[in-house]
C-alpha cells in the first residue's frame, strides 16, 4: 500500500495512528509475504498475532497458517477491517489488548502448533517479550519486529552496554535469531528508528522447573537497577543481607560489574539467592 492509498483508507473510517500506542503500520506487501517465510509459519499452524494494523501481515499469515488469530487493541481498526470486510475467512480477529487477553488459552484451544508473529507496538514490545517467554512451552516459537535497539537488548552478550536481565532471561531459555532490519519507510507513519525482525524459538529441555523464571527474575532486575555498582553492592542494595561468602564459595568476583557475569553464572547465583533468600524485599516495595 501507498503512503496515500493508507492516508485515504484511515481518512475514510475516520482513524489516525495512535503515538501513544506506538502504532507504526507495516504497509510493504511483499515485504510481509517475505516476514511470514522467515517466521517458519507451516500450512498446519496456528498463528497469534499481535497487532492487526492494517492487515497486510495478518492477509500473508493467512495464505500460508490454517488459522490466524489476529488481536489488535485499537476498537477502530477492529471497526473498519470487518466494515470493509478486508481478512480472510480463517482469520479470527479479536479486539482486545494482549497484555491482558489468556494466550495461554488461545494457544491451548489451537489444533495444531501455534507460533506467535506480530508486530509489536514499540510502546508495549518489552512487556510483551517477557511474556512470551513465559508461554514458551505452548509455543513452536514466536517471530516479532521490535526497535532495533529493544532487539539489541534481548540478544547482547555478557559484558557490553545493552546486556541486562531481558538478555539473561531470553538467553536461559530460548534461541534468537536475526532475521532482517527494517527501513522506517516500510511503515506508516515513518518511525524515527530501525526494526528489526527476531525470530525466537524455545529450546528443549533448558532445565528451568515451571514457574522458576518469576522466581528468579526480581534478582536479575535488582542487580541489573544499579550495573555501575560492584556485584556486591548490587545484590546488597537489592536485598541480600551479606552476599560476598556465596559469591566467593561460587568463585564469582564481588568487585565484577552485574554485566560482566555470563547467563549461566547468573543462573546459578539466582537460584542460590532465590533458594537461601527466597524473593528479594526490593521487589515486594
Amino acid at each position: 500500500m501507498s503512503p496515500s492509498e493508507v492516508r485515504a483508507w484511515l481518512d475514510r473510517h475516520g482513524l489516525a495512528p495512535h503515538r501513544s500506542r506506538g502504532q507504526n503500520f507495516l504497509v510493504d506487501e511483499r515485504l510481509a509475504v517475505k516476514l511470514v517465510g522467515l517466521a517458519g509459519v507451516e500450512p498446519g499452524d496456528t498463528v497469534i498475532e499481535v497487532g492487526t494494523g492494517l492487515g497486510l501481515l495478518t492477509r500473508a499469515l493467512a495464505e500460508r497458517a490454517a488459522r490466524v488469530v489476529s488481536i489488535e487493541i485499537d476498537a477502530g481498526l477492529v471497526r473498519a477491517l470487518r466494515e470493509d470486510a478486508c481478512l480472510p475467512a480463517n482469520v479470527e480477529l479479536v479486539h482486545g489488548d494482549a497484555l491482558e487477553i489468556d494466550l495461554a488459552a488461545c494457544a491451548a484451544a489451537a489444533p495444531g502448533p501455534v507460533r506467535v508473529v506480530a508486530n509489536l507496538p514499540y510502546a508495549v514490545a518489552t512487556p510483551l517479550l517477557r511474556r512470551l517467554l513465559d508461554l514458551r512451552a505452548a509455543l513452536t516459537g514466536w517471530s516479532v519486529m521490535v526497535q532495533r535497539e529493544v532487539a539489541e537488548r534481548v540478544a547482547a552478550g555478557s559484558g557490553g552496554p545493552d546486556y541486562g536481565s531481558l538478555a539473561v532471561l531470553h538467553a536461559w531459555c530460548v534461541d534468537v535469531e536475526k532475521g532482517l532490519d527494517l527501513h522506517p519507510r516500510c511503515f506508516h507513519p515513518v518511525p524515527r528508528v530501525f526494526s528489526r525482525f527476531l525470530r525466537i524459538t524455545p529450546r528443549p529441555g533448558e532445565g528451568l522447573s515451571p514457574g522458576e523464571l518469576a522466581r528468579l527474575e526480581p534478582w536479575l532486575r535488582g542487580a541489573f537497577a544499579h550495573r555501575r555498582k560492584t556485584l556486591r553492592a548490587a545484590l546488597r542494595i537489592a536485598g541480600a543481607p551479606e552476599p560476598a561468602p556465596l559469591l566467593a564459595e561460587l568463585g564469582l568476583a564481588e568487585h565484577a560489574r552485574p554485566a560482566e557475569l555470563a547467563p549461566d553464572a547468573w543462573l546459578q547465583l539466582a537460584r542460590r539467592l532465590a533458594e537461601d533468600r527466597g524473593v528479594p524485599e526490593s521487589s515486594l516495595a
